[in-house]
């Protein structure tokens, strides 16, 4: 199969991982919300609580689920029994039970061995696949797990009837090339479909997220504006356009309408978003520079690396400090003034005055004032 032809499928986590952020809680109709316009995006997976939180929560997931949204709704347990009888009735068809991979995880902070691990996954899988769940184990902490004990719970997710196994890089340590061969590696000895769950605290998770869908990852987790426990996860938007644009794999997901909601998640997250944020922030698509927009105007691929039409925007033209000419020129021209380059050679010197003492660009009022003083 070439890239080209591959799918990937997005499992956004905005509403279980991006809530686990610190201080961050969604109301109810913020997340009905959010999934609407998630599912409306064409987001196939969206992972919406943890049943086990309590009743609330739980009220919360039927809530979601009572949407009757197209895709899948998966929710999140801890590899128990107390916890996954909490999954059971709220109208979601697919669970990832969770538990340590790593010997760090399980035994100094789950206090276990490696074999009890291995029962665990067999007897608690085989209870939630009886219940009629499907069911994704959640490797936790596997990017520092042991590469055989990882194939170990692979095989014996499998046998006991789990159909995806998720990748966790909990504590956001890897790095692409190291992605790759773990996911080529896990890829090689297990047939279930394969979840890379990517955190950002080298700034790497969508890099990583990229580098497993590259080693054979059928799915990834992602979070809109990227967020989540501490530095983050791999960013919804960085990953569906890395996908398209590098690769050519489609993830089904338009992201023309995704502004609106980058803008909610990040005002009921209590976060904000920073206005050089790949993508999503206010000036990744201005330009200032007079070889650049000289540039841009004759051609917009001459510095355009990502269409921001893709996510509904446009490019911004700004005036300052290192503007040229043909920049002014084209300011007054949106203002129905025409003006020559002799007339724009005279009006710099005014533009570059005003944005040094007022660090600000000018606005109408003041492009007119300037050409009324020449």
């Amino acid at each position: 199969m070439t890239l080209s032809s591959r799918s990937i499928i997005i499992d956004d986590t905005t509403l279980r991982d991006g809530e686990q952020s610190a201080g961050v809680v969604f109301s109810l109709d913020e997340k009905l919300s959010i999934a609407t316009q998630l599912a409306a995006m064409g987001v196939p997976e969206l992972e919406i609580g943890i049943p086990a939180m309590g009743g609330q929560e739980r009220d919360e997931i039927k809530a979601i689920a009572g949407l009757n949204l197209p895709g899948n709704l998966l929710v999140w347990s801890r590899m128990r029994k107390d916890d996954l009888k909490h999954c059971l009735g709220l109208g979601v068809a697919t669970v990832d039970l969770s538990i340590s991979a790593s010997d760090q995880h399980i035994q100094h902070k789950l206090k276990q061995s490696r074999s009890w691990v291995l029962e665990t996954i067999d007897y608690c899988v085989k209870a939630a696949v009886d219940a009629g769940l499907k069911v994704c184990v959640g490797a936790e902490d596997a990017s520092r797990a042991d590469r055989d004990f990882l194939a170990q719970i692979a095989e014996a997710a499998q046998q006991a009837g789990a159909c995806r196994i998720r990748f966790a890089d909990t504590v956001g340590i890897m790095e692409p090339f190291g992605v790759y061969e773990a996911i080529r590696q896990l890829r090689s000895v297990t047939e279930m479909d394969i979840e890379m769950h990517a955190h950002d605290d080298l700034g790497l998770a969508t890099a990583n997220t990229l580098a497993a869908a590259m080693a054979g990852a059928t799915h990834v987790n992602t979070t809109v504006n990227g967020l989540g426990e501490r530095a983050g996860n791999a960013a919804l938007e960085e990953v569906v356009v890395g996908l398209k644009q590098l690769y050519g794999i489609e993830s089904g997901v338009d992201l023309r309408n995704f502004t609106s909601l980058s803008h909610q998640v990040a005002t009921a997250s209590g976060d904000t978003i920073g206005s050089r944020k790949s993508l999503i922030g206010r000036d990744v698509f201005s330009h200032e520079a007079g070889i650049h927009v000289d540039g841009l105007l004759k051609d917009p691929h001459n510095y355009q690396g990502v269409d921001p039409a893709l996510l509904g925007r446009c490019h911004q033209l700004v005036l300052g400090k290192h503007s040229g000419s043909q920049g002014v020129m084209h300011a007054y021209q949106q203002l129905g003034i025409a003006i020559n380059r002799l007339q724009a050679g005279r009006l710099l010197p005014m533009i570059r005055q005003f944005v040094s003492i007022n660090k600000r660009a000018p606005q109408t009022a003041d492009l007119n004032q300037f050409l009324l003083s020449l």
